[in-house]
């Protein structure tokens, strides 16, 4: 790492320290989310270190992050108005609110029934339907054979049929 690298890492780093919660402060009163507001000064401050030795100015730092997240908070407003425009796009065979809620509830009782599998049990029915991972890729993220991902997922799907009926 060039000593310059070390730096702007330092400086940047106080004025994270700094200026951090000022800026979510800032941003959550634009965007109305704080979650949002603090991707947006994350992102910000990115920017700012990938900019850094292009800064003419590197006093000016803490106004360029600010002027960043007021313009990244801008961005946001533009998406959710864009996306509040085209909401009721929806093509008119969509689903009813009843099937969405039902789904969510048939949803919330699988992940219940996986909670109760073994964990590689679990761990290749989640890869293999969530995931959607194929059987040679889910062995190497577990690390064992091709045919103990079948007798694994096979025996999960049995146990997890089971538990849903019972609970049915």
């Amino acid at each position: 790492m060039a000593r310059g690298d070390t730096d702007a890492d330092r400086a940047i780093t106080e004025i994270y320290t700094h200026h951090y919660g000022g800026f979510v402060r800032l941003a959550t009163l634009l965007v109305r989310d704080q979650s949002v507001a603090e991707e947006v000064v994350q992102d910000a401050f990115v920017e700012l270190h990938k900019r850094w030795r292009k800064l003419r100015d590197t006093h000016a730092a803490v106004s360029y992050v600010r002027t960043s997240v007021v313009h990244r908070s801008r961005s946001v407003g533009r998406r959710r108005a864009v996306a509040a425009r085209h909401q009721d796009d929806r093509p008119i065979d969509a689903p009813s609110a009843e099937h969405g809620a039902l789904q969510a509830v048939a949803g919330q009782a699988v992940v219940a029934a996986l909670r109760t599998l073994p964990v590689r049990q679990r761990e290749a029915l989640v890869l293999r339907y969530y995931a959607d991972l194929s059987e040679g890729d889910i062995a190497d993220v577990m690390g064992i054979s091709r045919g103990a991902v079948k007798s694994h997922t096979s025996r999960g799907m049995t146990a997890l049929r089971a538990r849903l009926e019972e609970w049915s």
